[in-house]
């Protein structure tokens, strides 16, 4: 059974970068055609995809985000991380770790000076 598990600091101050760790068991990242995704809900709105890291490292970002966003691998944690630059207020939202069927528990992310 892959478990996601996604940890970082809830409180992120306007200008600065989010940063987010998926750390992943019962199962590796580098499994063969599986893509790890960061997916965000900000309050009262639906899911919005922001980019994934393929089992062989590439990477696909939202274009909305893509400036502002980078997905990055730890392969010896079998970890997955996100960093969000320049945050603002519309960046709050809980953040999911996604993988075809397999979800986090989410992480609220709140930026607020």
């Amino acid at each position: 059974q892959v478990q996601l598990q996604e940890s970082g600091p809830g409180l992120v101050k306007p200008s600065q970068t989010l940063s987010l760790t998926c750390t992943v068991s019962g199962g590796s990242i580098t499994t063969s055609n599986y893509g790890w995704s960061w997916i965000r809900q900000p309050p009262g709105k639906g899911l919005e995809w922001m980019g994934v890291i393929h089992y062989d490292g590439s990477t696909y970002y939202s274009p909305s985000l893509k400036s502002r966003t980078s997905i990055s691998r730890d392969t010896s944690k079998n970890q997955v991380s996100l960093q969000l630059s320049s945050v603002i207020p519309e960046d709050t939202a809980v953040y999911y770790c996604n993988a075809v069927t397999y979800w986090g528990q989410g992480t609220q992310v709140t930026v607020s000076s």
